[in-house]
């Protein structure tokens, strides 16, 4: 059963090829999303700025700015959830949409029922919590769930939404041991059936590259080798 939508989400889709902007307009508008299409990343960016759409489908390979481009100026100026289309399957490529901030990211060709269904994902992962907020207090770490902020030493430290969000749920539970797999589908509402779990990798290592003195000997998230990470408190 469809979920009721007393609000529809925006979603912006950005892709150069009519077709593709074709059918995937037209599945997320029978499923409820008011949505709105770009050909190229001039145009994305000013209808990212102007409208604010709840989520940007958008295609890495776009004419004159890229989507990697794209992506990298929605993140200068805010937390808009981004799912990257992409017909590249290296793994660089990936990793670098990643390493800039994508949400997620779809490998063409692609079923237009799972773009969908990732798309319900990353909208819910990027909703308020309805569990209470928290402060998490480590000391010189600090974690504030209300303010989505966290502080090392008293200053704050820049990070993705993605970040944050595995930062926290590895610090809720310490000392407990998460697969890729696990976190997968807890941090990212998703599975290896659909995630590459370098995807996981990439993260982890991009928190320590911002919150460990020293990353390559971690203080606050370990390597467990053959099972996956835990946060020491």
């Amino acid at each position: 059963m469809i979920p009721v939508v007393n609000h529809p989400e925006h979603i912006l889709v950005v892709d150069d090829e009519p077709m593709v902007r074709e059918v995937v307009v037209a599945y997320l508008e029978r499923e409820g999303f008011l949505v709105a299409e770009a050909a190229d990343g001039a145009t994305a960016l000013k209808l990212i700025h102007e409208a604010r759409p709840d989520l940007v489908i958008l295609d890495v390979m776009l004419p004159e700015i890229d989507g990697f481009s794209v992506l990298t100026e929605v993140r200068k100026s805010g937390e808009i959830p981004v799912i990257l289309l992409t017909a590249r399957t290296e793994e660089p490529d990936r990793v670098l949409g990643l390493e800039l901030g994508a949400d997620d990211y779809v490998v063409k060709p692609f079923s237009p029922r799972e773009l969908v269904a990732r798309v319900r994902s990353v909208l819910r992962r990027s909703a308020p919590p309805t569990r209470p907020a928290e402060t998490l207090d480590f000391g010189e770490l600090r974690i504030d769930e209300q303010a989505r902020a966290v502080t090392l030493d008293g200053a704050e430290v820049e990070m993705t939404p993605k970040e944050f969000d595995l930062l926290a749920f590895l610090a809720r539970s310490p000392r407990q041991v998460f697969s890729r797999g696990q976190l997968l589908e807890q941090v990212w509402d998703s599975s290896s059936d659909w995630q590459d779990p370098s995807t996981v990798t990439v993260h982890v290592r991009r928190l320590r590259r911002k919150v460990e003195t020293d990353p390559e000997n971690p203080r606050w998230i370990s390597t467990v080798w053959g099972v996956g990470y835990r946060f020491e408190p």
